[in-house]
């Protein structure tokens, strides 16, 4: 039997079709390559359990070509950045009264482009043309990258159907925010929630009760000390749903751990929080909102150290300038990146219609002193907002309280963090390095911290004339 005879028409391999007798273990770049090649192209269909010259049908019993199935969306998870959007489906057939199967998988142009292929750490950009699939030109790269650069993953519509029973969590959540009034649909489809016919908008399907994919995965950290690199984890949690039950399980997290103070006023004593609640749900909602969901295996992260809690979202500011680090929030300008997400967060009073809504934490800290004030930090992959703990009375230190993940120091000193900070973005010479710490510049700085974090790999050392000058090693020490 020929595919011909299963499909009703003759299909020849060329830019949109493909034929496999199997996936090959020993050479997976040799099919995942078709896959990013069609995604990053006019899309395309490749058909498993097929022999890719005569056409015969090789097919799969039903077990097997479940288990292709799952092999197949494990590499492409795994492979393949961002993952392109397909769908799979079993073609049955009957030889001698026995059922087969030939998986088919549809893969549609990817709403971001260029779709990469990264096999053992060595990134690739494909390309399908006329039946073959090649590496892309730079042309066709940045074509791609135009292109893609207004796509919305929140706007893009599903395969899912809009039932209103799905989406009870929500409907509650804004009846608590709006004095008990009812979500209309009407109200939800004239944001885009659902098309005419009826079918979600990606963002929305973040949205519905039984969500539990990756695409809302939250990872929670409380640190014994002033960094990831060098103090024991106390508590790690990890959760995904949908994005009402996210906001509510990172706000319970930092609630239910963070530090609490009596302070003495002229009128008596007031309980502190060592980080207002309204600034900490201001930080998740805005974490949520303009989280970038085409990045795949990221997630949101909350880390919570003996000095402040970080609030770290995947992607950089959306259109908005490069700003580093910056204390000036209330000038922090952004687009929103996913437009159908915020409009159902300002629909619920959780959200500014206008801004980032880092007034309202600007607000909370309005009587703290400088090493207890807020900032931002913004690179390409991410931003993170950075609450200080007002409960810890020395405070942060501008300029070193830079969040960096590193391995353990051997032999490690209380200076290794702030010189690692100092030294990230600018090379600096012993005697700079001292001033900023506060230390006399003596042998033990040289040997103890410089020599020893030089000697691990954390520091790379130059020479400008007989001066030493000392830059962190980026290879090593990662920001957040």
């Amino acid at each position: 039997m020929f595919i011909e005879e299963l499909m009703g028409s003759v299909k020849l391999e060329d830019s949109q079709t493909e034929y496999k007798g199997k996936l090959n273990r020993d050479d997976v770049v040799g099919w995942l390559k078709s896959i990013a090649g069609f995604a990053n192209a006019t899309g395309g269909d490749m058909y498993l359990g097929v022999e890719d010259k005569t056409h015969k049908l090789i097919g799969y019993e039903r077990m097997a070509a479940d288990k292709e199935r799952n092999y197949f969306n494990n590499q492409v998870n795994e492979h393949l950045v961002p993952r392109p959007p397909m769908k799979i489906e079993f073609l049955r057939y009957e030889v001698k009264d026995k059922e087969r199967f030939v998986v088919h998988i549809r893969v549609e142009t990817s709403p971001t482009r260029p779709v990469i292929l990264k096999y053992q750490n060595i990134p690739a950009i494909y390309m399908r043309r006329d039946g073959f699939t090649n590496g892309a030109t730079y042309e066709e790269i940045i074509e791609m990258s135009i292109a893609s650069q207004n796509v919305q993953f929140d706007s893009l519509i599903s395969d899912v159907h809009y039932k209103r029973e799905d989406f009870g969590k929500l409907l509650d959540f804004y009846a608590e925010h709006n004095g008990g009034k009812t979500y209309t649909d009407k109200a939800l489809r004239s944001l885009g929630f659902f098309d005419e016919n009826g079918m979600l908008a990606n963002g929305a399907t973040l949205f519905a009760d039984g969500y539990d994919g990756a695409k809302t995965a939250v990872t929670c950290s409380v640190f014994s000390g002033f960094n990831k690199g060098s103090h024991r984890i106390v508590t790690v949690n990890r959760f995904q749903g949908n994005l009402i039950e996210t906001i509510q399980n990172i706000c319970d997290f930092v609630y239910q751990r963070m530090n609490h103070s009596l302070l003495k006023t002229n009128t008596g004593r007031i309980n502190i929080d060592a980080y207002p609640q309204r600034a900490v749900f201001e930080g998740v909602i805005n974490a949520v909102a303009h989280r970038d969901y085409f990045l795949d295996g990221t997630q949101i992260q909350i880390d919570m150290f003996r000095d402040r809690l970080e609030i770290s979202s995947p992607g950089s500011f959306y259109r908005g300038a490069e700003i580093g680090v910056t204390y000036d929030l209330s000038n922090i300008i952004s687009k929103r990146r996913n437009e159908i997400i915020c409009a159902i967060l300002v629909a619920c009073n959780v959200m500014e219609a206008a801004g980032t809504g880092f007034d309202k934490i600007v607000e909370e800290y309005a009587t703290a002193d400088e090493r207890h004030k807020p900032y931002i930090s913004s690179t390409s992959d991410h931003f993170t907002l950075v609450l200080p703990d007002l409960t810890y009375n020395e405070g942060l230190e501008r300029g070193s309280a830079m969040s960096l993940s590193y391995p353990p120091v051997s032999q490690g000193t209380e200076h290794d963090d702030k010189v690692l900070s100092y030294c990230y973005n600018q090379a600096r010479n012993a005697a700079n390095i001292a001033a900023h710490l506060g230390i006399s510049n003596s042998s033990y700085l040289r040997s103890k911290v410089l020599n020893n974090l030089t000697e691990q790999g954390y520091l790379l050392v130059s020479r400008q004339s007989r001066t030493k000058f000392y830059k962190t090693n980026s290879d090593m020490v990662a920001l957040g």
